[in-house]
C-alpha cells in the first residue's frame, strides 16, 4: 500500500499546509479542474488547513456533469428503440435528461446495460449479432483512447452492429473559455493529472502565458493536492506564471504517444455543447469520416437537439466556478443524490455530490445543516 498510504500521510499533509500558510501573503483564488480532486479536497477537509484568505473553487472536470442534455436525450431514444442495446458507464444511469434518466428508460423496457470498458460493448456486439449495440461514449482525453480502440477493434472484426454515440470533450478549450470570461476570478489552476497522463501538458504553456496564470499538473491524493497548491502559491507569490508538474510519477510532458496516436486516428476536434456552459469551440471529439459507419448519430439519423437545465438548478454556474454547491437554493433540499436536479449531484465526481456527502455548512435561513 506504499503508493497510497504515503500520499495520505497526515504528517506530510500538515507539513505542506504549514508551508502554504507561511508562504501565502495575499488572497488567492485557485481552481482545481478535476472532480476527483474536488472530492479529495472536500472529503479530507483540506480547505480547513489552508489560509482563510485562500479560496478554492471547483471547475468543470466531471465528464458526466458536462455531458449535454441533448445528447442524453439521444441516448434515451436509442435505448428505447427496438433491437437496440445501449451500453454506458454506470455513472450515466441517473443523470437527468430533459424529462427522465436512463434508469427510467430501462424501467420502461429499454435495454440499457452498464459496461466497464468500451471493449465490453464490442464483445457484446459479437455475441448479440441480431441486435444493434451502441456505446454511449463520454469523458475527457482520459477515456477517449479506449473508445477509439474499441472502434478500431470493431473495424478489424468487421462488426455491422456496433456504433458509438460520441460525447467526448477536451479540457484545454474549456480552461480557455473559463479564463477568457469577463467574470473570471481564477488566479491559479490545478490541472487534472489523469488527463495529462494521456495528453501531456504542452498545450498548457500557451494558456499560462496568454492568461498570466500558473498551472500545476496535480494528482488526486491529499498530499498531491496540497503540494500542487504550494507549487501554485510559490509561483503567485513570486509573480511567475508557468507550467509545473507535481504528478511527475505518472505524467510526462509529451503524454502517452501511443494513446494520442490512436485517439487522433479515430477522432477529430469539433465544437461541442457543454452542459451548463454552452458551445465551446473545438472542445469536442467527433468520429472521423473514415469511421462514420460506427457513428451512432449518423447510423440512426439522430438530429442535434438542445434542452435547458432544470430552472432551479445552478449546475452551469457551479461548473464554471461561479458558485459553490451549497450556494444553490435547491442544494440538499429539492436536489439530493436520490432526486438530483442536475448532473453534479448524481455523478461520483460531481461537486454537489461531494458537498452533500462530506460537508456540514451554515445557511442564513436554517442555521447549521448537517448532511449524511
Amino acid at each position: 500500500m506504499k503508493y497510497l498510504d504515503e500520499y495520505r500521510d497526515g504528517e506530510k499533509a500538515c507539513y505542506l499546509a504549514k508551508r502554504i500558510n507561511e508562504r501565502t501573503t495575499r488572497p488567492w483564488t485557485l481552481m482545481e479542474i478535476c472532480g476527483g480532486q474536488t472530492h479529495t479536497i472536500v472529503k479530507y477537509g483540506l480547505e480547513q488547513l489552508l489560509p482563510d484568505s485562500m479560496n478554492l473553487i471547483h471547475g468543470p472536470g466531471c465528464p458526466v456533469c458536462v455531458t449535454p442534455i441533448g445528447i442524453i436525450d439521444q441516448a434515451h431514444i436509442l435505448a428505447g428503440a427496438k433491437d437496440v442495446i445501449l451500453t454506458a458507464f454506470g455513472d450515466m444511469m441517473r443523470v437527468p435528461g430533459s424529462t427522465k434518466d436512463l434508469l427510467s428508460v430501462k424501467a420502461e423496457g429499454g435495454d440499457v446495460r452498464i459496461v466497464y470498458s468500451p471493449l465490453d460493448a464490442v464483445r457484446l456486439a459479437r455475441k448479440e449479432k441480431a441486435r444493434q449495440v451502441v456505446f454511449f461514449a463520454i469523458g475527457f482525453e482520459t477515456t477517449a483512447p479506449t473508445t477509439a480502440r474499441a472502434i478500431l477493434e470493431a473495424l478489424h472484426l468487421d462488426l455491422k452492429n456496433f456504433s458509438v454515440l460520441c460525447s467526448h470533450v477536451l479540457v484545454p478549450p474549456a480552461i480557455e473559455a473559463i479564463l477568457s470570461s469577463p467574470s473570471n476570478t481564477v488566479q491559479g489552476l490545478l490541472a487534472a493529472g489523469h488527463v495529462c497522463t494521456i495528453t501531456g501538458f504542452n498545450e498548457y504553456f500557451s494558456l499560462a502565458e496568454r492568461h498570466h496564470i500558473p498551472i500545476v499538473v496535480t494528482g488526486f491524493e491529499p498530499v498531491d493536492i496540497l503540494q500542487g497548491i504550494l507549487m501554485t502559491v510559490e509561483q503567485l507569490e513570486s509573480e511567475r506564471c508557468g507550467v509545473e508538474n507535481q504528478y511527475a510519477r505518472t505524467v510526462q510532458q509529451c503524454g502517452n504517444p501511443r494513446a494520442l496516436e490512436i485517439m487522433n486516428a479515430v477522432f477529430e476536434p469539433c465544437d461541442r455543447v457543454w452542459r451548463g456552459m454552452g458551445t465551446i469551440p473545438a472542445s469536442g471529439l467527433a468520429i472521423r469520416k473514415h469511421f462514420e459507419k460506427f457513428d451512432a448519430a449518423a447510423r440512426f439519423g439522430l438530429s442535434g437537439s438542445s434542452a435547458d437545465e432544470s430552472s432551479p438548478c445552478l449546475a452551469g454556474e457551479i461548473l464554471r466556478g461561479m458558485r459553490k454547491p451549497h450556494q444553490c437554493p435547491s442544494f440538499a433540499r429539492d436536489c439530493t443524490p436520490d432526486h438530483p436536479l442536475g448532473a453534479p449531484m448524481v455523478s461520483s465526481e460531481g461537486a454537489c455530490a461531494a458537498y452533500y456527502l462530506f460537508r456540514t455548512f451554515r445557511t442564513q435561513q436554517e442555521g447549521t445543516l448537517t448532511l449524511p
